[in-house]
């Protein structure tokens, strides 16, 4: 559906206050619904959205507008809200949850997107109306049109803090983020205003489609060609999908494919890669919920004659951990990765650990509002203790990759150096030289020994990796 068209809005009915659904804009319904989920259920919208358009058989164009409205309103809801409220001269807390959601999408319209003012007042209003009658779809026509009246770079000028008083904070409302993520930003890439600003834009624009070629089963050049897509820059299996939904590709209906970051099947293939004496075959993925990295390294053990142990503690991922790695040579066990019961010895071990996802904040666009600083402590304990089992079981001479998906140094940088200090015969490895492939050289990597990925730097998710072994 091109965005500037206007839904049929059918007859009114002047002694009612609500229209028929069917008079209403199905892809703009599908985002307000979506909205309302993640808002009342603290649902995923990335979850939630995908079911609504196949149940609603919302396809094609529309499916996409709903999809930009519905994830792009989400990832901008704190500027959404500031625009918000000094529009409605209240704070956001004080409107009704079903017309805030109603208001933020049509903020977002008006201020992110090439939908027409007029549509995107007039829309908006009629799904106000067409819930909580005329008093409520007054007060949204009157906030938006007050939001209308200026461009987005207009309110941030209004709002944001001065950038010569407080550059990280401007930034931070400029480019939808809490200000705390910001400083993390800045401390993980050494305080620089130009690369923090570089990071805050990428993380605010929606990320591409990466696709995995299951190694074996299909080539990166094979998944290209059938699925119209691009080779990846850097992953040996990564394919770009530019545009349509990645359930309609072959390759991944049969099972040949998936959907993977880039970056996730860099830190997937590292250990397979490093260089370990005497490996008899004997791999283990620590915590492997939701399977997607257990599914590559199983792929690769398949073709090694290796066999992949792998660790989930909730049943439920590891159901979706069976469902992807069903023909390949990985045993699966639902434990606390810190008390498994397995027997050390292993040549190469995958700590994925549990994080604040901060690096993938792209793709799930809520979190960024959701997180708190307060919760990366207690996630810090639980990594130093599954980085400490790490090397408890892992071989002498073997190797531990240990990775998260966020950039903060509590993390990252501080958990490594916290447990080599604890951990006698530990010692840090060069990870660098683990992900060069493809145009991934050493350039792009730093000083090492661990590796940082950037959105704007890379293209792939934040991750971090670093490399473990044990004397």
């Amino acid at each position: 559906m091109s965005a500037d068209r206007r839904p049929s809005r059918g007859k009114r009915d002047n002694n009612s206050a609500k229209f028929r659904q069917k008079d209403l804009d199905p892809a703009r319904v599908a985002a307000r619904d979506t909205l309302r989920a993640v808002r009342e259920r603290d649902a995923y919208a990335n979850l939630v959205l995908p079911k609504m358009l196949r149940d609603r058989k919302i396809e094609g164009r529309d499916a996409a507008f709903a999809t930009e409205l519905a994830y792009g309103t989400a990832r901008a809801q704190g500027l959404l809200d500031a625009v918000i409220a000094a529009a409605a001269k209240r704070p956001v807390e004080e409107i009704d949850g079903p017309v805030l959601d109603v208001l933020r999408l049509g903020a977002y319209q008006l201020l992110r997107t090439r939908v027409g003012s007029h549509a995107a007042v007039s829309t908006s209003v009629d799904l106000v109306r067409s819930e909580n009658g005329m008093g409520p779809s007054g007060f949204a026509n009157a906030v938006l049109r007050k939001v209308s009246q200026k461009d987005e770079d207009m309110w941030v000028e209004e709002l944001a803090p001065s950038p010569a008083e407080d550059l990280v904070g401007y930034l931070a409302f400029q480019y939808a983020h809490p200000r705390w993520i910001a400083e993390v930003f800045r401390d993980a890439l050494g305080g620089s205003a130009g690369q923090l600003q570089a990071a805050l834009a990428a993380d605010d624009e929606r990320p591409p489609v990466h696709l995995v070629a299951r190694p074996g089963y299909i080539t990166a050049e094979e998944l290209a060609l059938t699925s119209g897509g691009e080779e990846g820059n850097f992953s040996p299996y990564c394919v770009y999908l530019p545009s349509g939904d990645p359930g309609d590709v072959d390759a991944i209906r049969e099972g040949y494919a998936g959907v993977q970051d880039e970056g996730s099947q860099l830190i997937a293939r590292a250990v397979t890669v490093a260089e370990v004496a005497d490996d008899s075959g004997r791999w283990l993925d620590m915590c492997a919920g939701p399977g997607g990295k257990a599914a590559l390294i199983g792929a690769l053990a398949e073709i090694d004659a290796a066999r992949l142990d792998a660790i989930e503690v909730s049943k439920h991922r590891a159901e979706l951990i069976r469902k992807v790695v069903s023909d390949l040579p990985v045993t699966i066990h639902v434990a606390d990765a810190r008390s498994s019961g397995l027997e050390p010895g292993y040549d190469r071990i995958l700590l994925d650990a549990p994080c604040s996802g901060l690096g993938s904040l792209r793709r799930r666009p809520e979190s960024r509002w959701r997180r708190t600083a307060g919760d990366v402590d207690e996630l810090v304990v639980l990594q130093k203790e599954l980085l400490t089992e790490a090397l408890r079981l892992v071989k002498p001479g073997g190797v531990v990759v240990y990775s998260t998906c966020s950039p903060h140094p509590a993390e990252t940088t501080s958990v490594v150096a916290d447990v080599l200090a604890s951990v006698q015969g530990a010692r840090q490895l060069d990870a660098r030289p683990l992900v060069t492939v493809g145009k991934l050289g050493p350039e792009l990597l730093g000083d090492g020994p661990h590796v940082q990925l950037w959105p704007h730097i890379h293209g792939t998710d934040a991750m971090f990796l670093a490399a473990l072994t044990r004397d």
